[in-house]
């Protein structure tokens, strides 16, 4: 009798083991994988506003890893948009590093822009903050904007923002009816300072606007995460960046040999993720909608996803053994057939 009474528990308590076992896997897989955005065979109309030269090389950086990518997207515009230093020259210059890797990635994807289309579409934009009223005098980075937005195109125009948003503001004030068609990924935080007028502006005037206000969120990109290994900062660069092509090489001293990439995040937002809703998972973070704004997403405040002090970063850095491996593949992109075969034979 013992026996029969105890043989049911014990099969019990094994199932209820295993049902707790497959919770946890599954549980980890969700929190370990995501699919959608362009990885997934989605394309995507992109504008890059860039304080690229100016007096962080982060966007360096980010405009490297971004050409990686370019094979995936509809780049039509990239504006140089800084307050000071930097200028078109400085993107011409990250295009002209990838001119050389430019026959290697073309074995992978024969969707990777020419380089002289790239030249055709970098613009200039603004170069000093704008007076108090939020605008100035059109640019030729902001009537670029408007021209790419009125396109006969029914996809939005993701105008991703990496320097001052001071083209985008005269752009909305020259056109208003833009607006239907583009949505805004603001990199803010020092880059909003300097041109506050430029954001107060489009906050007093522009509320319907498709915006991520992301203050915060995107330090998740270089701050916490999967680090340990090859996932370091600066371990990456060494063993997965550096002696791959010219890019890698151009970028590997930057940020003295660190990753730091801080706009990345606006197209890793369309990467990885469901673009069409910022409260979902993305690699570019996740995000709540500003109180009495339909359209205009901040950083998530929840204590629990702030890294460092940084709210919402969380939401990024929990992808980062994700995109740092998918990078990697990209960066292999850039070596020779020869180098790939000499490497795989070590």
């Amino acid at each position: 009798m013992k026996k029969g009474i105890r043989e049911p528990a014990t099969r019990t308590l094994a199932t209820i083991i295993v049902i707790m076992v497959m919770i946890m896997i599954a549980g980890n897989t969700a929190a370990y994988s995501l699919g959608g955005g362009a990885l997934a065979g989605n394309r995507y109309r992109v504008i890059i506003s860039t304080d690229i030269g100016g007096g962080d090389e982060d966007d360096i950086q980010s405009m490297v890893h971004f050409l990686l990518y370019s094979d995936l997207f509809d780049t039509e515009g990239i504006i140089s948009s800084p307050t000071g230093k930097g200028r078109k020259k400085d993107i011409l210059e990250v295009i002209d590093k990838y001119q050389k890797d430019y026959p290697n990635l073309r074995t992978h994807s024969d969707k990777y822009p020419a380089p002289d289309y790239l030249r055709s579409i970098s613009k200039q934009g603004a170069t000093n903050p704008a007076p108090a009223k939020g605008y100035s005098s059109p640019t030729e980075g902001s009537k670029w904007i408007i021209k790419c937005a009125k396109k006969k195109d029914p996809r939005p125009l993701y105008v991703l923002v990496w320097g001052a948003i001071t083209d985008v503001a005269q752009a909305l004030r020259d056109d208003p009816g833009i607006k239907e068609k583009i949505r805004v990924y603001f990199i803010a935080s020092w880059n909003q300072k300097q041109d506050q007028n430029t954001f107060r502006y489009i906050d007093k005037n522009h509320s319907d606007l498709w915006l991520i206000h992301n203050n915060s969120t995107f330090r998740g990109w270089y701050m916490g995460g999967k680090q340990s290994g090859d996932l370091g900062n600066k371990s990456f660069i060494d063993k997965h960046v550096k002696n791959h092509g010219q890019l890698g090489k151009y970028f590997a001293p930057l940020k003295g040999g660190s990753i730091k990439m801080g706009d990345t995040p606006s197209y890793a937002f369309l990467l990885r993720g469901t673009p069409d809703d910022p409260t979902k998972d993305s690699w570019g973070g996740r995000f709540v909608r500003k109180k009495g704004r339909p359209n205009w997403w901040v950083d998530d405040p929840d204590p629990v996803l702030a890294e460092g002090g940084r709210p919402g970063a969380k939401t990024v850095n929990k992808w980062r053994r994700q995109y740092l491996r998918d990078w990697q593949k990209q960066m292999d992109r850039c070596k020779d057939k020869i180098q790939l075969s000499g490497t795989q034979k070590q």
